[in-house]
């Protein structure tokens, strides 16, 4: 077991551009090399989930990471990592949604953090009719926290087609949708396009 968590993470760690560092404490792959010397894979797990935000990484990337957590039963990090892995195959969507209070026809339970939904999202497309073409993204809600009926958090969206997505500008708004009531509106902070995968 041990063999196969250096390796897999050896094999993530050899995907990053040695000139890449971490955006706190400005580590780098040679950090993490250090930490798979002396055994300490759930630092050096850390240390390329972070690198993984510091350059887009391709979903084999962040496939190696949840293998090598899941291994190491890290449960959250193998959540995370999975996801950052479906992030990177259809792109992504970085807002503050702010949900509807339950009394003005919200949702009557929490969003739990990790819990991924797979909500409606009004875009702006239209059916000949006129009515609202909803599109469906994951959602990911940020932090550690619940995100509450009437509460506001950052998310990150996982559209299913991302071209109804990429021409959205940071500032713009989307609504959320469970059935046809709104349910929350979300600002765009950033669009992500999906990463080619590795040769």
């Amino acid at each position: 077991m041990v063999d196969s968590q250096d390796s897999l993470l050896l094999q993530a760690a050899r995907m990053c551009p040695a000139d890449v560092r971490t955006e706190e404490a400005g580590l780098s792959v040679a950090d993490v090399l250090d930490y798979l010397k002396y055994d300490e894979w759930e630092m050096a797990l850390l240390l390329l989930e972070d690198l993984g935000d510091a350059h887009p990484q391709p979903p084999e990337f962040w496939s190696l990471l949840a293998e090598a957590a899941r291994l190491m039963w890290l449960q959250r990090d193998v959540a995370w990592c999975e996801w950052r892995a479906s992030e990177a195959r259809v792109g992504a969507v970085l807002a503050e949604l702010c949900l509807a209070r339950r009394e003005d026809g919200g949702r009557a339970l929490s969003v739990p953090p990790g819990h991924v939904l797979k909500p409606l999202w009004d875009v702006g497309l239209r059916t000949p009719e006129g009515d609202p073409l909803f599109c469906v993204a994951g959602l990911w809600v940020e932090g550690r926290d619940p995100l509450q009926p009437g509460g506001c958090a950052s998310v990150r969206l996982a559209p299913f087609t991302f071209e109804h997505w990429q021409l959205f500008k940071p500032g713009d708004e989307v609504t959320m949708h469970e059935g046809v009531p709104l349910v929350g509106t979300a600002l765009i902070i950033e669009v992500i396009p999906p990463v080619a995968s590795a040769p």
